[in-house]
C-alpha cells in the first residue's frame, strides 16, 4: 500500500498483479503483512481508479485514522489462490523465496530471503551465512537458471556484485 487517501479510509495501492479487478474484487480477502506486526485479514469493500492509482476500501478500515497505521503494508493472497503464471520465465515470489543461490560452478552463495519490487525491476535479497544480505537484480543475464524442482537458482554475477563492501544490502 502507498498511503491513506481521503477521510473515509481508502488506501492507495501499488498494484503488482496482472488482474487487479479480480484480486481486489469486493468480498476478496487479502492478507496484510507489515514488518514487526502480525498479519491481518482485510476484506475488500470497494475499489476505484483515481489518477492512475488504485484506491481500495476495506471493511475493517472505517476511516483515515484506522488507515494510517497500514502505510507500507504488503497485500498478499493465499498461495492456494494463485494459478500458474502462464510463462515459464515468470515466477511468483513464494516460488523463489527459500531457493538456494549458487554460482555456475556449484558454489553456494546463499538463500533467496525475499524479492524486492522496485521501479527498475525486481531484486533478489540473498541471505548469506558469513556476509550481509546481497541484492541481486533478477535479470536473465545474472540469473540464467531458476530450477524450482532442484530448489536452486544459478547466478552469473558480474565482478563485485557479491562483494560485501560493495553491495548496498549490507
Amino acid at each position: 500500500m502507498v498511503r491513506a487517501h481521503g477521510l473515509r479510509g481508502e488506501l492507495g495501492v501499488d498494484v503488482r498483479t496482472d488482474s487487479p479487478d479480480e484480486r481486489f474484487a469486493p468480498g476478496a480477502a487479502l492478507v496484510g503483512r507489515c514488518a514487526g506486526a502480525a498479519d491481518v485479514t482485510l476484506t475488500v469493500e470497494s475499489l476505484r481508479w483515481h489518477s492512475g492509482k488504485l484506491l481500495v476500501r476495506f471493511t475493517e478500515i472505517p476511516d483515515r485514522t484506522a488507515a494510517e497505521p497500514l502505510r507500507g503494508t504488503r497485500l498478499l493472497v493465499h498461495v492456494s489462490e494463485l494459478g500458474p503464471t502462464g510463462d515459464p520465465d515468470e515466477f511468483h515470489d513464494h516460488q523463489l523465496e527459500g531457493l538456494r543461490a549458487e554460482l555456475a560452478d556449484g558454489t553456494v552463495v546463499g538463500t533467496v530471503r525475499e524479492i524486492q519490487h522496485g521501479p527498475a525491476g525486481e531484486l533478489l535479497v540473498l541471505a548469506r551465512a558469513d556476509a550481509p544480505d546481497a541484492l541481486v537484480p533478477f535479470v536473465h543475464a545474472i540469473v540464467p537458471t531458476v530450477d524450482l524442482d532442484g530448489g536452486r537458482i544459478v547466478l552469473t554475477p558480474p565482478d563485485g556484485l557479491l562483494d560485501a563492501d560493495l553491495n548496498p544490502a549490507g
